[in-house]
């Protein structure tokens, strides 16, 4: 079974399992809590280590940061609030099922690919975060914020080693991920807690005027970054989690929900993880900055924002014990959602096998700090690539009626591969990239406009074709 699963039926695991190919009954649908505790533990992982320093040195202002980050967040529950869930309990199908009705089998494995590669490359960031931590006690050199390939030997070994195990582990299924995952998340959390509250004394923070004076007006951007302004921050956070939400990647996961109302336990990940925690490590980076060696760091140009040493800074060995338990339960089930997407292409080798070939390839982009140190700008880009394949599902479920078009187009012509949906993606990620790369355009300032015009087209493209 697990050979022919995907990505989106994982996610379905963790929920409650089964159902992959018909509609949640009413006897397994799950109330609120069981989201709660979910989505606070996602999104309280390895990756914010890394995304809150990635603010400051992107020059973020005090009113930026705060209120930036409030407001975005906002946007994204509400996303997974009235479309994600809404859908999620009309339908009540996985991302995947829900997609084939709409595409065809066969452009449904052009999407799982193109996912458990930006999922490899998320875990081979965070073998960078772990080998950060790891690499303190052995006086391994940090990489640099604008550092491309490995700078020495000790963090290639550490690399492969945490690679190696990640990828074992994963191999052993999710059972083992999910628990071992779930029981590390409140030790994250609460170090995330203290790592601020300590960050807060180390820079003698005793008003809510001095905590705000921390970021103050900004400043320039550090180490090849971005300038970051207020529309940058909510609007990223508001698309970091893109695939999930206008993507319908957790449609898988909120079909189990009683009513829609669920998805505002997604409050739960954004305000702890992605408030309280992308803050606390940030301010981290800020305390840091105050030492004798950020002083150092700063006049030498040569930034690092390895959070290993953060951590380290800040709480001592708890510090290096959270950021490694941080990068692995974001790294492992990231391995093993990949595996599966990968399996997709050979079901009839064994499950492992697909596995490995994500783990070596997220060892591998591991080797290279800049998937680490670039992380902003690559959420960014992920979010852009897969976002509009959920509008194609939004809008096909809210404008099929009035456009006079067949739902579930695929399923009921007994095709493989639907046109308007190749079409629709491939029109507006190449218009809208291109704009991007013109004129130097953040590429999340132009996630929503191509999730739009792919949800139109497909619509256009639809009709036309429906008509012949």
């Amino acid at each position: 079974m697990l050979q022919n699963v995907t990505e989106e039926q994982m996610i379905e695991d963790v929920a409650g399992g089964e159902f992959e190919r018909e509609p949640v009954p009413s006897s397994n649908w799950k109330g609120w809590k069981s989201f709660l505790g979910m989505y606070a533990g996602e999104h309280a992982a390895g990756t914010e280590f890394m995304i809150g320093p990635l603010f400051l040195t992107a020059g973020v202002s005090a009113f930026d940061l705060i209120v930036g980050l409030l407001i975005g967040n906002l946007l994204a529950v509400l996303s997974w609030r009235y479309l994600t869930a809404e859908i999620a309990v009309k339908n009540r199908l996985t991302l995947y099922f829900q997609l084939e009705k709409i595409s065809g089998s066969t452009l449904v494995k052009f999407y799982n690919v193109a996912n458990g590669v930006f999922f490899c490359f998320l875990a081979g960031s965070m073998f960078t975060v772990s080998s950060t931590a790891i690499g303190i006690p052995l006086g391994m050199d940090m990489p640099a914020l604008d550092d491309v390939g490995p700078n020495g030997l000790t963090y290639v070994l550490i690399v492969l080693a945490v690679g190696a195990v990640t990828t074992v582990i994963a191999a052993r299924g999710y059972d083992t991920v999910s628990k071992v995952a779930n029981w590390m998340s409140p030790i994250i959390v609460l170090a995330f807690i203290v790592c601020g509250f300590v960050a807060l004394g180390q820079l003698g923070v005793n008003s809510f005027g001095e905590f705000w004076d921390i970021w103050g007006e900004g400043g320039a951007p550090m180490g090849g970054q971005i300038k970051f302004t207020f529309w940058h921050v909510v609007i990223w956070s508001w698309f970091a989690n893109a695939a999930m939400h206008v993507g319908m990647s957790d449609l898988s996961v909120f079909r189990f929900a009683k009513n829609a109302s669920s998805g505002w336990t997604t409050a739960a990940g954004m305000y702890v993880g992605h408030y309280m925690a992308w803050i606390a490590a940030a301010l981290l980076f800020a305390a840091f900055l105050k030492t004798p060696a950020g002083v150092d760091m700063l006049a030498s140009g040569n930034i690092e924002v390895a959070p290993g040493p953060l951590a380290y800074n800040a709480i001592g060995w708890f510090g290096i014990i959270a950021v490694v338990l941080a990068g692995w339960t974001t790294a492992n089930p990231t391995i093993y959602r990949a595996g599966l997407a990968f399996q997709t292409l050979i079901p009839k080798s064994p499950a492992v096998w697909g596995t490995i070939i994500a783990g070596s390839l997220a060892t591998v982009a591991g080797l290279f700090p800049a998937f680490a140190m670039k992380l902003l700008g690559f959420v960014a880009l992920y979010g852009f690539v897969l976002a509009p394949f959920g509008a194609i599902i939004v809008f096909e479920h809210f404008f099929h009626e009035r456009m006079g078009i067949k739902k579930n187009y695929a399923e009921v012509a007994g095709i493989k591969f639907n046109p308007a949906v190749l079409y629709a993606w491939a029109v507006s990620f190449g218009l809208f990239y291109f704009l991007s790369w013109q004129f130097d355009i953040f590429l999340s300032f132009v996630t929503l406009p191509a999730w739009l015009l792919c949800g139109v087209l497909f619509l256009v493209f639809s009709k036309r074709m429906q008509r012949g």
